[in-house]
């Protein structure tokens, strides 16, 4: 029996197509940078510039990186920004599925945490990732909590926060200025700070920002906003000076 090259054609078609339909995030696109996230005496603030850069071009200026989930958390990511939606697809589902049952309880963001810590884990061992790492904070019965997760999963709480470049130019000013009981003015001015060493040292960083404050009264986002900058230090005019082997 001789099969038609015709009659197989439709066969390897439907082959080539499944092949082609299971795809993987190989390297990410659209990516934002640092998130920075604190605890303060009130409650939890997270700070993310609006960056969005298309491999080494910052292509779009007005990607928001912080959202809210549920009744007591917030979110921030770094990395790709398509997955991030992803990311915010699963958890609309989560907390619709939470809200289904009706019965006076919600999910806190020890919960959502713990949830995103299986998500990125089960990904990474199907070896197709969420190139994120994220930020997730929040407020639920008097109790702050703060904690990340990288993209394979790697994840654990503490009382400041940061992906990105902010894991080594922001955590040592947090470090150094963090206290337990600051002031939400005195948290707002610390994120600030981070911030804006950031936007000197990171490629990747624009100049527009959103801070983010979550108490058990709510979520609330500010507007975008810029900093003041000074680029006239001597370092910035002349980083070569005194440089052995520079150009």
């Amino acid at each position: 029996m001789t099969m038609n090259l015709a009659d197989s054609a439709p066969s390897m078609n439907n082959l080539l197509g499944s092949e082609a339909d299971s795809q993987r995030t190989l390297y990410p696109y659209v990516t934002g940078t640092s998130v920075v996230g604190i605890k303060y005496k009130d409650g939890i603030l997270l700070a993310a510039e609006m960056g969005g850069s298309y491999g080494s071009t910052l292509r779009y200026k007005t990607v928001e990186r912080l959202k809210t989930v549920g009744k007591h958390s917030i979110i921030g990511a770094s990395g790709e920004i398509s997955d991030f939606q992803e990311i915010m697809r699963y958890l609309d589902e989560l907390i619709l599925y939470d809200n289904m049952w009706d019965d006076g309880n919600s999910f806190g963001p020890k919960e959502v945490h713990n949830y995103l810590t299986r998500v990125m884990y089960n990904r990474r061992n199907k070896f197709n990732p969420l190139w994120n790492s994220l930020v997730l904070g929040g407020v639920k019965n008097g109790q702050k909590y703060l904690g990340t997760v990288s993209m394979i999963g790697v994840h654990y709480e503490d009382k400041h926060v940061a992906t990105g470049f902010g894991n080594h130019l922001a955590r040592p000013i947090l470090r150094d200025e963090w206290h337990e009981n600051l002031t939400f003015e005195e948290g707002v001015k610390l994120l600030e700070k981070c911030m804006r060493v950031l936007l000197y040292r990171d490629r990747s960083a624009v100049n527009k920002l959103q801070i983010a404050k979550i108490t058990e009264e709510g979520v609330t986002i500010s507007p975008p906003y810029a900093l003041k900058t000074f680029w006239d230090f001597s370092a910035f005019k002349n980083p070569t000076v005194g440089a052995e082997g520079s150009w």
